[in-house]
């Protein structure tokens, strides 16, 4: 199957580079997501603050892929 990214506006290719730099970070977001789902198992724990990590966390994972890919829109 063709690449779907290319039927949706607003993408556009990426050299292997920055794919590989784009996987490196989902990588390294999943092992932070390990984290956070063990952390959230910890009934002494604050899970507002463990919430709010999370949140910000993912919206600073997000905007790391959005720094290599670089999408033409808002």
């Amino acid at each position: 199957m063709e690449n779907q990214h290319r039927k949706i506006k607003g993408y556009k290719d990426l050299s292997q580079e920055n794919i590989n730099l784009i996987n490196k970070i989902k990588m390294k977001s999943n092992e932070v997501g390990i984290l956070i789902n063990e952390l959230n198992e910890n009934i002494e724990l604050d899970k507002r603050w463990i919430d709010i990590g999370r949140t910000d966390l993912q919206k600073g994972f997000m905007a790391l892929v959005r720094s290599v890919a670089k999408p033409n829109f808002f």
